[in-house]
């Protein structure tokens, strides 16, 4: 089977070192919580279980790894936010080994009977569903629907369980947007 990992031990003992050091000397954003080796596991293993490479630009690979671990391991966004989330054979719900469909990995248009998921890849500004960091925060916390998409239906995100991330701390949402403006952007029309 394929490793899917896309860093290498030794890069992540390296980054491991990076994230170690980083807080106690504030690192560009130091993490304001402790959680000693438990955090540092966080953003490793979600380092190495993101499906899709990541573009990290200038962002914190602190942020980014926890985001990652927070989408794939804790949220499942996958699930709901990609149509055909797994490859042929690569469903775990069908008791298959699990593969990611990469091409559509976050890109929204699963149906959920009248209500689509959204894409959450960043568009072509580098806005993680066409959000800003203010306006993503936002949606979580009130479920307020700020794109409208559903008049008609509600003014609040329908199906996504918005109450329950609205209970995460800010950096953990923080993180989350730092992870999606890593991941590919993949257009689609939601």
């Amino acid at each position: 089977m394929k490793d899917r990992r896309k860093c290498s031990y030794g890069l992540l003992a390296g980054i491991s070192t990076v994230v170690a050091a980083s807080m106690f000397v504030g690192a560009k954003p130091a993490p304001a919580q402790s959680g000693g080796d438990d955090f540092n596991s966080k953003v490793i293993r979600g380092l190495q279980i993101a499906p899709v490479p990541l573009n990290l630009g200038d962002r914190s690979v602190i942020l980014v790894g926890l985001g990652s671990y927070l989408v794939n391991a804790v949220g499942g966004c996958n699930d709901c936010h990609s149509d055909a989330p797994y490859l042929p054979g690569g469903d775990p719900f069908q008791g298959q080994p699990e593969r990611i469909n990469t091409s559509r990995y976050l890109a929204g248009g699963q149906a959920f009977g009248p209500f689509i998921s959204r894409n959450l890849t960043p568009n072509a500004q580098g806005l993680p569903a066409g959000l800003t960091l203010q306006q993503f925060l936002t949606e979580i916390r009130t479920g307020a629907d700020l794109k409208n998409v559903h008049p008609a239906l509600s003014p609040l995100l329908q199906v996504m369980p918005w109450p329950v991330f609205s209970k995460m701390t800010e950096q953990d949402l923080s993180a989350i947007y730092a992870y999606l403006q890593s991941i590919p952007r993949i257009a689609r029309s939601n």
